[in-house]
């Protein structure tokens, strides 16, 4: 895995990040909740001033995993392929869980030594990690930006044509520690 944290600020819908300078290294414009007060991810670092931090994180499961399940789903071992995937794609979330985790910490807000694996599925703790292509930051074309900030390519990372990952086993994510940081659905007026 690679991660980096950014000094940040944000402006309406946008949030900036920052060098050591001051100097914007990237921008991104998230949608806003169709609502009155809706939510946006740029609410979560504070307005243009002094800055705050984000990080952005990349973890992977590595090569190999999609050739040895074509070589087993040729050979007729379909369960076999299939397993073999779904346990690679969850070994990448189970990192990527920990290394929110271990940012937290970092940050100076470590979970509650009370909060239960149950809790931490519901993501009661501390801040949210969001990745690209779900409904609070919808422009998958943004993972180009993450891939400039952060060469995952040097942990045999690429980003396809698409915008998607490869290897499949992959998550990225942007991750934000403000207090009231929720999940939320930027389509949703809920």
């Amino acid at each position: 895995g690679v991660y980096r944290y950014f000094k940040a600020v944000s402006e309406g819908n946008r949030l900036t990040l920052l060098d050591g300078a001051g100097r914007e290294l990237e921008h991104f414009e998230f949608p806003r909740q169709p609502k009155k007060d809706g939510l946006c991810l740029a609410d979560y670092v504070p307005a243009t001033g002094t800055p705050d931090t984000v990080a952005l994180f990349l973890v992977t499961t590595g090569e190999g995993i999609r050739p040895r399940a074509e070589e087993l789903k040729n050979k007729g071992q379909y369960l076999y392929s299939h397993t073999l995937q779904s346990v690679a794609i969850e070994a990448a979330e189970g990192y990527a869980e920990k290394l929110h985790r271990d940012l937290r910490t970092l940050w100076g807000i470590p979970d509650p030594p009370e909060l239960t694996m149950n809790d931490r599925f519901k993501a009661k703790y501390r801040g949210i990690r969001v990745s690209f292509g779900y409904p609070a930051c919808p422009n998958l074309a943004d993972q180009e930006k993450l891939f400039r900030l952060l060469k995952p390519e040097e942990i045999g990372v690429k980003l396809t044509e698409g915008q998607m990952m490869d290897p499949e086993a992959s998550v990225s994510a942007l991750v934000f520690h403000h207090p009231q940081a929720e999940y939320f659905n930027a389509a949703s007026t809920e």
